[in-house]
């Protein structure tokens, strides 16, 4: 006798996966890097990153995207050649405390052809719009009747200063500007290159990938990367910061050890 099997069990549909609620039809960006940590030792001769991501965008209105990569703040001292009585002499020092040790920006066209001048302004987004901060020196002066102005000391040599430091850092390949920096390498996906130079500080550097649609920033990421020293470089580097006295004194005594070795193998040669 044949007995009729049992009809099988009817199909399990996986539903779709749903998209979170939060970033339904929203205009946004996200991104990461290929290295979130760079190891510097004495073979150091500079990195590349790469920074990539995606854009999503349910509009039919174009977007573009302004990567900016800003390393660690440090002071950066400046003099001047004046000429005095037929002699050409240094000028008073002229400490800036905020500069960034780096500086980057790409992005998918030139930069003013994505935002205007005050929004990138009011974003700190390129190297004309970059926060340095002014020496805190300043003195006291009576301006159009009105006692008691703050300036600051360098008064309209300022903005000369300023371009020193900038032509300076981009000179020694710590400042950049690339306007075709970013490229889309597919629908949505785009890719940038971060060149750290061989001389790039350590510290704690951090990225932020805009995107800009008409003019105006939608949507920001925020990422970090870490430049540090690994092995004996790491080891100098500390002890020399955390007791810079000791760290003086033995290299005064280095040298005289040298110095003196050098002296008695030469004059037994």
């Amino acid at each position: 006798m044949i007995q009729a099997l049992p009809p099988p069990p009817p199909a399990i549909i996986a539903p779709a996966p749903e998209r979170s609620v939060g970033t339904v039809g929203q205009v946004r960006v996200a991104a990461a890097m290929t290295d979130a940590r760079v190891m510097i030792d004495s073979s150091f001769r500079g990195a590349s990153i790469v920074l990539y991501g995606a854009v999503f965008n349910p509009t039919d209105r174009p977007a573009d995207v302004v990567v900016v990569v800003r390393g660690p703040d440090g002071p950066v001292r400046l003099v001047k050649k004046t000429r005095n009585m037929g002699f050409w002499l240094n000028s008073r020092p002229v400490l800036f405390e905020g500069a960034p040790g780096f500086y980057m920006t790409a992005s998918t066209r030139p930069l003013s052809d994505i935002a205007d001048f005050g929004q990138l302004r009011r974003l700190g987004v390129g190297v004309d719009h970059l926060r340095i901060n002014a020496p805190q020196e300043s003195r006291t002066v009576t301006r159009y009747g009105v006692r008691d102005v703050v300036v600051s000391r360098l008064g309209e040599d300022y903005l000369d200063y300023r371009r020193a430091v900038i032509r300076l850092r981009e000179a020694a390949a710590l400042y950049n500007t690339d306007p075709d920096g970013v490229e889309f390498v597919d629908a949505g996906l785009f890719r940038a290159e971060v060149e750290l130079p061989a001389v790039a500080p350590t510290g704690q550097y951090f990225a932020e990938v805009w995107l800009f649609q008409d003019g105006e920033p939608v949507s920001v990421s925020n990422l970090t990367l870490t430049v540090e020293k690994v092995g004996i470089e790491r080891d100098l580097y500390e002890f020399a910061h955390r007791r810079p006295w000791s760290y003086g004194v033995l290299v005064v005594l280095l040298a005289a050890f040298m110095g003196w070795a050098a002296s008695r193998l030469f004059r037994r040669s």
